[in-house]
């Protein structure tokens, strides 16, 4: 029997380039999860496919949005791209419905080898249009995952109408017993990018979520109207505004 697990973070966003700069941090919340553990231990105020305060519900991750597959999804992804890695236990790090509603601008799942370490990280991105793309993030020799290693992927997914469908991003992972910390850096040209989460890592209470939900509220529909609101600023500041173009016909890309 698992523990689910709160991740009381902040994330950071800080824009450079093509003469436009922005940058803000807000708190967040997250959950970590064994989304194959049929009875885990879960605080009463949190419930898995079902409704609560706080929930998590298989469907929202692992393929379609709004029809996922969970964890069965991530398994066929690592053996659809030949990962022969020894499979061990797999985690959801992911922001939880909030009084049913949800929306994460990024999810990710976190593959682990047989001996628990970290080898494959699936970051599944979603943007406020309906559409979905998940990268897949490992070593070219599978190596397990340390904070000092980059791993790199091309942009193809068109996420905010201010940033062009081209460019790479940079992943870092820095995932202990104690606490996560991810750093994403998109570029394309002079223009940059850097997206960050961190938070320690505490057991899920029902104390936990109240005190999420008074310092938070609206959990994800906070999320989008910040996303709105800087938006909005960077629209006002003169960035350029770009349509946007139909997703890739893949679902998931390295």
């Amino acid at each position: 029997m698992s523990v689910v697990e709160h991740i009381p973070g902040r994330t950071f966003h800080g824009r450079d380039g093509e003469g436009v700069r922005n940058a803000f941090s807000y708190g967040v919340d997250y959950v970590v999860l064994d989304p194959e553990d049929a009875a885990p231990r879960l605080p009463r105020l949190f419930s898995r496919n079902g409704r609560n305060l706080a929930s998590l519900h298989d469907r929202d991750h692992g393929g379609a949005r709004g029809d996922g597959r969970g964890a069965a999804w991530v398994r066929d992804t690592l053996r659809d791209h030949q990962i022969t890695v020894a499979p061990g236990r797999l985690l959801l790090l992911a922001q939880p419905r909030v009084l049913g509603h949800v929306f994460n601008p990024v999810s990710f799942w976190l593959c682990h080898d047989a001996e628990d370490r970290l080898r494959v990280v699936i970051a599944e991105v979603n943007n406020t249009f309906g559409d979905r793309h998940s990268y897949l993030c490992h070593a070219d020799d599978f190596a397990p995952i340390t904070p000092q290693m980059t791993l790199s992927a091309k942009k193809i997914f068109h996420v905010s109408p201010f940033q062009p469908v081209t460019g790479a991003y940079a992943f870092r992972f820095d995932v202990s017993a104690e606490r996560i910390g991810i750093w994403i850096e998109y570029t394309h040209g002079d223009a940059r990018l850097l997206a960050t989460l961190a938070g320690p890592r505490k057991p899920l209470t029902s104390r936990g979520l109240l005190g999420a939900a008074l310092r938070r509220p609206f959990g994800s529909r906070r999320v989008l109207a910040l996303i709105h609101w800087q938006a909005l600023k960077l629209w006002w500041k003169g960035a350029t505004f770009r349509s946007r173009p139909q997703p890739p016909a893949s679902e998931v890309s390295r």
